[in-house]
């Protein structure tokens, strides 16, 4: 595989490109824990370098939890790192509190001079959800958290400041079909306004670890959720079966109008061998799709990255993998 550690599992990751190196930030925690599903709740961001996606090199962790009661005291979840202006790096990172049992999300923000020392901001969190009105807040008799995670910042391409999206659930309608895409802009990159959610599945309860990107033209956004998360009604008319993976919207603009492409995931299956794929650019400028190791055949947690797959875009702008070196059908 691309990326294992021996005494740590791994699962989602982000990443920044700077010289030639791919630097990789990803959830961690340790296999002494020995149910992996304890792995959310003992958890800490690391860090490794690479020039060509294969071959990595583990460096510092960039961030855990911090020791003092905090918003961000009991974890330090999914994220995003972008360039400011000024030249310094940003993280975007999720965080709950011990307080609130971890139920309740918010965002933050990190900043380094260099990607590798790291500092809190004094303004965390940057974004949380003051109320019910736009997106849903916690009521564990309708969902089981507070979604308001996995941001993903990119400038807006009519340089109007700077644009968040986000997992969150919109507090109206069935509760599978209440995933959002939620958004927030600002203008720089310290004070977030929320607005309404770029992209109202129906279909889904959640979408997680969304990427947006733009290829020749088209804007692409990258999402996960599992099959037991997908209105049956939709699952049944629209995919071959139920699928947990990675799937795609696409629009012409970062705004919207976004499409929910019909049929199978980009890649999927009914196990979850993969989950939250992320697009990276490759040195030569072509893109290639990684993903961490979900489930194995046996139904155990894996939680290694998977190698980089080139990704095809077809003419019609329509997304293309093939995972068949991971035993599944091309996407």
């Amino acid at each position: 595989m691309a990326f294992r550690l021996d005494d740590r599992w791994v699962w989602d990751f982000w990443f920044a490109q700077e010289g030639g190196r791919t630097h990789l930030f990803f959830l961690q925690a340790p296999k002494s824990l020995g149910d992996p599903n304890k792995r959310h709740w003992h958890v800490s961001i690391g860090h490794a370098v690479s020039e060509d996606l294969m071959n990595w090199v583990e460096v510092e962790e960039a961030l855990r939890p911090v020791a003092s009661p905090a918003w961000d005291d009991y974890t330090t979840w999914t994220g995003t790192v972008v360039r400011a202006p000024q030249g310094h790096w940003l993280m975007f990172y999720t965080g709950t509190s011990r307080a609130e049992e971890g139920l309740v999300q918010r965002i933050g923000l990190a900043s380094s001079p260099d990607l590798y020392r790291w500092e809190r901001s004094s303004r965390n969190p940057i974004l949380q959800l003051p109320d019910n009105t736009l997106y849903e807040t916690l009521d564990r008799s309708v969902w089981y958290e507070q979604a308001c995670r996995d941001p993903w910042v990119f400038p807006d391409p009519d340089g109007r400041g700077w644009h968040m999206v986000f997992t969150a659930r919109e507090p109206n309608g069935p509760s599978v079909g209440r995933g959002v895409i939620g958004h927030a802009t600002s203008d720089d990159m310290h004070q977030w306004t929320l607005q309404p959610p770029l992209f109202r599945s129906r279909v889904f309860a959640h979408l997680e670890v969304p990427q947006i990107f733009e290829w020749q033209g088209r804007w692409y956004c990258l999402f996960c959720t599992a099959a037991n998360l997908i209105d049956s009604d939709y699952a049944s008319a629209a995919m071959s079966q139920p699928m947990t993976g990675t799937h795609y919207l696409m629009a012409d603009h970062p705004l919207g109008e976004w499409h929910l492409m019909p049929g199978d995931f980009l890649v999927g299956d009914p196990l979850g061998k993969l989950y939250a794929g992320r697009v990276i650019p490759a040195r030569d400028g072509s893109l290639c799709f990684m993903a961490f190791l979900k489930n194995e055949e046996q139904g155990g947690f894996v939680g290694e990255l998977s190698d980089p797959l080139p990704m095809i875009v077809h003419e019609d702008g329509t997304l293309y993998v093939d995972a068949s070196s991971y035993g599944l059908s091309a996407g």
